[in-house]
């Protein structure tokens, strides 16, 4: 996995977890050791997610300034969940740019979810308008 902003490399990985969860594509959390976390910084934003727990969000800090929310973690996740402890995943978007082996990342519908869509994964996805009650 590769997630790039502005020709730099923020992550670069072979060894992250995949998650599925109903009605979304793949997310896929990476280790910290594979992330530049020197620029990632915490937001104060957090969420809850009834299987994994307290979800953290990181922003993005570059010479050309900060870029919100561009990943999230699992600082004490859920016992089912405890691989991805403090595992980083991104949002693919216009310009925080993932690929899975190569294949270009498509980001999922929406502004909440964080899945990954390739050209092996076909939906429909939850995320888009109409689909909040899937």
């Amino acid at each position: 996995m590769t997630v790039r902003h502005e020709g730099v490399t923020l992550a670069d990985s072979t060894g992250c977890f995949r998650v599925l969860e109903t009605s979304h594509p793949p997310v896929f959390y990476i280790p910290r050791d594979d992330v530049r976390t020197d620029l990632l910084r915490r937001s104060p934003r957090t969420t809850w997610c009834e299987w994994k727990g307290a979800a953290s969000f990181w922003d993005l800090a570059t010479p050309h300034g900060v870029r919100t929310e561009v990943a999230w973690s699992y600082e004490e996740p859920s016992a089912a969940f405890a691989a991805i402890r403090g595992c980083l995943a991104f949002y693919a978007s216009d310009d925080v740019r993932c690929s899975v082996a190569g294949d270009p990342v498509r980001p999922q519908p929406g502004e909440f979810y964080g899945g990954w869509i390739t050209s092996e994964i076909t939906g429909p996805f939850k995320g888009a308008p109409g689909t909040a009650g899937w």
